[in-house]
């Protein structure tokens, strides 16, 4: 029997949560990425304020999506 592990379920980006991810958080660093090259972090109900507050401390541009079960890349 075949154990190998479900591709389809995106989880969480915060260290150590294995929660389903529901929130992509769209991101970049204005230093090192040009306008056009963005990040993606996942995340749960839980960790969206989490690792929204980490970006905006550090004043990246960011916006938060509800995640589209149908995108599978990085924008």
């Amino acid at each position: 029997m075949s154990t190998a592990p479900d591709t389809g379920r995106r989880t969480c980006s915060r260290a150590g949560c294995r929660n389903p991810a529901t929130t992509a958080i769209e991101w970049r660093n204005p230093r090192i990425h040009t306008g056009d090259r963005f990040k993606v972090w996942l995340a749960c109900d839980e960790h969206v304020p989490v690792l929204r507050d980490f970006l905006a401390a550090r004043a990246f541009p960011l916006e938060v999506k509800p995640l589209d079960p149908s995108a599978h890349g990085v924008r």
